[in-house]
């Protein structure tokens, strides 16, 4: 749960977008036309009621219609904001666009491994999440930022911020870096805490998943 706010400290709030309506079972990726489901709506929602209280200072947001969603819904308790799209926090661009998610279910999730040129591997996913972070801590230095983006661009972020490599088989075990759902769930909170100006400093991490398990269904990235 989000803490109390301290001005000499830079907070940015990763949103992972809600659950998307998916009827097909595809790997969505960059494709156009997948938005939320009822129970992403839902899930948005409960993101953002706990954050209606915060003093944000701007929402930024992937340009995927699903992040684009989800950060209407959290700014429905900012009205003095408007989403920023940003696409440093896009969806990674993937092979496996509109292929069923069994083939990637059954490769442990690995979207990356023996994927041929032409599509994002983590140290790509890592190095823009990495910019994005550096650039916040600088335009926003003391303030609290929302970034709503997507499941393998929070993780291989944050494992950038914790000095952590970057590699596939850490994606899905977060838990030894304080997300207890081990991955980021639809709509969870993962808030990376920075209280040293230094540029290496690690962040402190706080994960929120702000709804009950009735709300969890199943997600893709």
């Amino acid at each position: 749960m989000i803490m109390n706010e301290n001005s000499a400290t830079t907070r940015v709030t990763f949103v992972r977008h809600g659950h998307v309506y998916n009827p097909d079972n595809v790997i969505y990726g960059r494709l156009p036309g997948f938005e939320l489901s009822h129970v992403g709506r839902q899930q948005a929602a409960a993101a953002a009621h706990d954050l209606r209280d915060i003093e944000l200072s701007a929402v930024y947001c992937s340009p995927q219609q699903r992040a684009q969603q989800t950060a209407e819904i959290i700014l429905h308790h900012h009205p003095n904001l408007s989403p920023i799209t940003a696409p440093l926090i896009d969806e990674i661009r993937s092979y496996f666009e509109g292929r069923p998610a069994e083939e990637v279910e059954a490769r442990g999730w690995d979207l990356y491994t023996g994927i041929g040129e032409g599509y994002e591997v983590p140290t790509d996913i890592g190095a823009r999440g990495a910019k994005f972070v550096t650039d916040l801590r600088t335009t926003h230095t003391g303030q609290h930022i929302v970034a709503v983006s997507h499941g393998d661009v929070i993780a291989f972020t944050l494992l950038w911020a914790m000095g952590a490599p970057l590699q596939v088989a850490l994606k899905r075990h977060l838990d030894h870096y304080g997300i207890t759902d081990r991955y980021p769930a639809t709509a969870s909170l993962t808030t990376l805490i920075y209280s040293s100006q230094h540029p290496d400093a690690p962040p402190k991490v706080d994960y929120w998943r702000p709804y009950s398990d009735e709300l969890i269904a199943d997600t893709l990235s």
